[in-house]
């Protein structure tokens, strides 16, 4: 395992800005709500050696963990979700979420507001960190000395017994360099662990409340991720990496999506910004659905979505083990295709996160639809196979203009792109379009994902068009 770097504090201090400053991109929901961040949000990292260290000195890597604000909620008092839940229910979660990033950390980057002072709050848990045993692995950061005058504001911080402050200021950079060099320093004094490079991204997406964070710690055998009645517990997406049966893979949980007119504040926005950015940077897509739920407008259109982003997806059907007795999988299968007819080729698991049943069967189909969109067909049998379907069939024209294709190649993948020129792009887009891909699907290797097809029409030889125009002559 990777070493862990947590960054813990009490609400609004600027831990998310801090960990976007040191992952070098942003990852973690930066907003002023109390509250935003709840599960633990990790990266992997790589940090460079300082300038003035040997020549031989390599980068150091570690996974980077952003937490919730110790004594969200109880410090803040009361405070409720849209639909008049009590958000404090949520407290013991996030605090257990904290302190399981800290017991895992090889180093603590306690952090501190320097322009509000050292608080109660603050103190409390300064305690909490010692009576467990990390002094000896924290970093005190006072963070905001956004210029000279807060410095002597910052050094308050030491007081809590930590050691020496470093003021930092997310905002501007300064000071950031002087940490994550003393960082660097801190991760020399264990090996090194290699960095294994995952094979695969998968997206778990859904509307709330259909399973998404129950799946991840399904997956993990351990609690992750929070797990709540309260919709919309999920704000971020939350990556999540695993090594299993010699595979590494990361599960990305997303923030479960509604209609956007229901959106409570700014925070719905982003959390929805990064679903749609987890599903671009995604390989594959689980798409969970509530097996208990009728399918709605909301998850429809994220199949559209899924499909414009040419991903690979599984339909999982979550909460299986909750369905009326005499429902079949067959039943649900015919109601799918009538409500998804878009994804009819992507394959569907029915499990549930909460009993464990067949999750790792919806991890090794998308393994599978990995590899089938990772596939590359060679341009004979492309050629073959097209003629034979335009043979059998070809497009149609009003104007009876006969169908050409002259040349046809697979030019990427992931996903399988096939470009094909022609003579008319018009006679092949549309219907056809749709007909020559099912055809298609009945013989390539990648029958169950997205397939791109780019039409051009071919371009005359200039040299070719004169000779033409002499002949005539």
């Amino acid at each position: 395992m990777l070493p862990v770097i947590a960054i813990v504090g009490r609400p609004n201090v600027g831990k998310s800005s801090l960990f976007n400053r040191i992952a070098g991109e942003r990852i973690s929901i930066v907003d002023p709500t109390p509250g935003v961040t709840r599960d633990r949000i990790s990266t992997v990292i790589t940090i460079a050696p300082p300038g003035d260290a040997e020549d031989d000195a390599l980068p150091r890597a570690a996974e980077l963990c952003d937490t919730g604000g110790f004594g969200i909620y109880t410090a803040e008092g009361k405070r409720y979700d849209d639909a008049g839940k009590d958000l404090s229910l949520l407290a013991p979660d996030i605090e257990q979420q904290i302190l399981a990033a800290v017991e895992g950390a090889t180093i603590v980057l306690f952090t501190v507001d320097a322009q509000s002072g050292i608080t109660a709050l603050d103190e409390r848990i300064a305690q909490l960190l010692r009576r467990g045993g990390n002094t000896d692995r924290v970093m005190q950061v006072a963070n905001k000395v956004d210029g000279p005058s807060w410095e002597m504001h910052a050094a308050e911080a030491s007081a809590l017994g930590f050691g020496d402050t470093y003021g930092v200021s997310t905002k501007s950079g300064m000071g950031m360099r002087t940490l994550i060099e003393e960082i660097w320093q801190r991760l020399g004094s264990r090996p090194q662990e290699t960095v294994v490079s995952p094979e695969m991204k998968v997206a778990i997406v859904g509307r709330r409340n259909a399973g998404k964070s129950s799946l991840v710690n399904a997956l993990a055998g351990a609690p992750r991720v929070i797990v709540s009645e309260i919709a919309g517990t999920t704000r971020d997406s939350v990556d999540v990496r695993f090594e299993s049966e010699g595979r590494t893979y990361i599960a990305i949980d997303t923030a479960g999506i509604r209609k956007r007119k229901s959106w409570a504040d700014d925070v719905e926005f982003y959390s929805h910004n990064r679903t749609e950015v987890a599903i671009r940077r995604a390989d594959v897509a689980l798409l969970l659905l509530d097996a208990t739920e009728p399918v709605s407008q909301v998850e429809k259109q994220l199949a559209g979505n899924l499909i414009e982003a040419f991903k690979p997806t599984v339909i999982v059907v979550n909460k299986w083990d909750l369905v009326a007795a005499g429902r079949t999988t067959s039943d649900y299968l015919a109601y799918l295709t009538q409500e998804l007819p878009m994804l009819n080729f992507a394959p569907i698991v029915f499990v549930s996160a909460k009993k464990g049943d067949n999750i790792n069967d919806a991890i090794s189909m998308a393994f599978n639809l990995h590899t089938q969109a990772s596939h590359r067909e060679t341009t004979g049998k492309l050629n073959a196979l097209v003629q034979r379907v335009l043979t059998d069939r070809g497009p149609s024209s009003r104007l009876g203009t006969l169908a050409k294709v002259y040349y046809i190649s697979q030019i990427e993948t992931n996903p399988p792109t096939i470009a094909m020129v022609v003579n008319r792009p018009a006679l092949f887009e549309g219907s056809y379009e749709r007909y020559l891909l099912n055809r298609l699907r009945e013989e390539v290797p990648y029958s169950e994902v997205p397939i791109k097809l780019i039409f051009s029409e071919r371009k005359r030889d200039p040299d070719d068009m004169h000779q033409r125009r002499a002949a005539r002559k």
